[in-house]
């Protein structure tokens, strides 16, 4: 029987925004692999969020580099293959059906994809699969009110890892932009809302759905942010319905 290997998308951290069928998927796998921080190993935010559907046995901690700078670091992509190995041995101990809590969806910007790529080149066979979640820069506009996008406005989500120009050029277009993983490239970016006139309409989310969360404006002196912070900068809408 070939094993199966599903990224379960659990939203941004709000227990009750998991899908039925991601509660399903969980609720049956053998074991179920949550992302920390290397130099962290305590339960980050995916395994908060799952542990009333989880019992605490059935979660296995999976340390990964996700702060580090540069792209693909030594420490990064030795922290790929180790949580590989982990899952592989897993599989080999028997379990068939394996599951991976990913803060999100799996397809957005998630650890899964390169953990599944390194699984694969292991053990060939496995079967990946997905199961999609709810985004932060969802679960920003629902809590501040704002809309995504309308009629035929474009929507832009970036990393803010990958530099200042894409941002820029993002802010100047004619739709809406999200920005996430602002952390340390926050001042950065307020500095280009600022100049571009956006300061005012941006709407910054940090810690969605856990204690001490914040949904609002941008606070142009708080540079303290978590990497998983999200920044929603709205389109220019003048009146209801103009760009239908």
């Amino acid at each position: 029987m070939t094993a199966t290997l599903t990224g379960v998308g659990v939203g941004p951290g709000d227990p009750e925004l998991l899908t039925v069928k991601a509660v399903r998927i969980l609720r049956e796998a053998d074991a179920v692999f949550v992302p920390v921080m290397a130099d962290r190993p305590d339960a980050g935010r995916a395994e908060a969020t799952v542990r009333q559907y989880v019992a605490a046995d059935r979660l296995r901690r999976l340390p990964f580099a996700l702060d580090d700078r540069g792209g693909v670091t030594a420490r990064r992509a030795a922290a790929w293959d180790a949580a590989a190995r982990a899952v592989v041995e897993t599989i080999d101990a028997g379990a068939q059906s394996l599951a991976f809590a990913t803060i999100g969806d799996p397809n957005v910007y998630s650890t899964f994809g390169y953990l599944a790529q390194s699984v694969r080149a292991l053990l060939p066979a496995v079967r990946v699969a997905t199961v999609p979640g709810v985004t932060a820069m969802q679960e920003l506009a629902s809590r501040s009110a704002v809309p995504l996008c309308e009629g035929r406005e474009p929507l832009t989500l970036l990393p803010a890892t990958a530099g200042l120009a894409l941002f820029a050029d993002a802010l100047a277009g004619p739709g809406t932009v999200v920005a996430y993983k602002g952390w340390r490239r926050h001042p950065e970016l307020l500095a280009e809302l600022r100049r571009q006139g956006r300061l005012d309409d941006a709407v910054l989310g940090r810690g969605l759905g856990l204690p001490g969360e914040h949904v609002g404006p941008v606070d142009d002196t708080d540079h303290d942010l978590p990497y998983l912070s999200t920044l929603l900068v709205p389109a220019r809408r003048d009146n209801r319905g103009g760009k239908l």
